[in-house]
C-alpha cells in the first residue's frame, strides 16, 4: 500500500459513522449463526450462565464488554479496506468447548483476567490453537496476569509467554506500526498504563506459528466500539483499528 494510500485509509478507518455504531438485534452474538464461508467475527464466552466467577470480586459477564459495536465496526473496517469477504451483518458467540469453533480461525477472548473454565473447555482450546486457530486476548490488566496465566497453562502446559515488539510481522501484516505501545487519552479507561504485547508460539519457539497475541494493559475494543462518536481523538482510534486488522489478517494467513 502507497504513502498516500495508507493516509487516506487511516483517516477513513475514524470515520465509521455513529450510526452504524450503534446496537443491534438480529445476527450479532448469535450462537448459532451458520457458516457460510465468509470470515466471521467469533467472540469466546468463557463462562456458562449469566455471572462469571473471577478470582477477585464479582461481576457481570466480563466476556460480553464492548458488545455488539466493538465487532459491528472492526468487521465493516475490515471488509472496506481489504479484500477479506468479512460477514458485516452478524457474528458469533461461542464457548470454548462449542465444536462450531473449529471452522473459524479467528477468536477473540475479552477480560481473561478473570476467564475461568473446565477441564474439557481447556482442552477443547488446545485441541482449537494446535489445529491452526488463532485467539486474541484482550482487555485486562495489572495482577489480572496471574489468572491469566494460570489459566493458559492449563490450556498449554508449560506455555511461554514472549514479549512482542513492533518489529514482529503481526504488526505490518496489513498496516505498517512502528509504535505499539502508544499512550491511551486521557479518556481511555486505561489511562496511564502502557499497552504490552506477548505471544504464544507453537512449541515455545518464536520462529514458529504465533498462535495467540495477547493484549495486556490495553483494551482496543473500545476504540472500535467508540468510532465514529468523538469521544476519542482520531489518531488514537486509528491506532486502535490498524491493530486490529493486522491481527485479523495475520490469523487469515498463517
Amino acid at each position: 500500500m502507497s504513502r498516500r494510500l495508507r493516509t487516506l485509509a487511516v483517516v477513513a478507518l475514524c470515520c465509521v459513522t455513529a450510526a452504524s455504531a450503534q446496537p443491534r438485534s438480529g445476527l450479532w452474538g448469535r450462537p448459532d449463526l451458520r457458516y457460510d464461508g465468509r470470515v466471521t467475527f467469533v467472540r469466546l464466552r468463557w463462562t456458562s450462565g449469566t455471572y462469571g466467577a473471577p478470582p477477585v470480586g464479582m461481576g457481570i459477564n466480563f466476556w460480553i464488554h464492548e458488545f455488539p459495536r466493538a465487532e459491528q465496526n472492526l468487521m465493516r473496517v475490515l471488509g472496506d479496506f481489504t479484500l477479506i469477504d468479512a460477514r458485516t451483518d452478524g457474528s458469533l458467540t461461542l464457548t470454548l468447548d462449542d465444536p462450531n469453533l473449529f471452522k473459524h480461525p479467528i477468536a477473540m477472548m475479552w477480560e481473561p483476567g478473570f476467564w475461568v473454565m473446565t477441564d474439557e473447555q481447556a482442552e477443547h482450546l488446545r485441541a482449537y490453537l494446535h489445529k491452526g486457530g488463532f485467539v486474541i486476548f484482550n482487555d485486562f490488566e495489572l495482577r489480572q496476569w496471574d489468572n491469566f496465566e494460570a489459566q493458559i497453562n492449563r490450556v498449554l502446559p508449560g506455555a511461554l509467554l514472549f514479549r512482542l515488539d513492533a518489529t514482529h510481522p503481526i504488526f505490518n501484516s496489513f498496516f505498517r506500526i512502528d509504535q505499539i505501545d502508544f499512550p491511551h487519552p486521557i479518556n481511555h479507561h486505561l489511562y496511564g498504563f502502557t499497552p504490552e504485547y506477548f505471544g504464544l508460539f507453537e512449541d515455545n519457539d518464536p520462529s514458529r506459528r504465533l498462535m495467540a497475541v495477547v493484549n495486556y494493559n490495553t483494551n482496543l475494543a473500545e476504540y472500535w466500539q467508540m468510532a465514529g462518536t468523538g469521544f476519542f481523538p482520531i489518531d488514537a482510534s486509528n491506532i486502535g483499528f490498524q491493530l486490529g486488522v493486522n491481527y485479523m489478517m495475520y490469523g487469515l494467513t498463517h
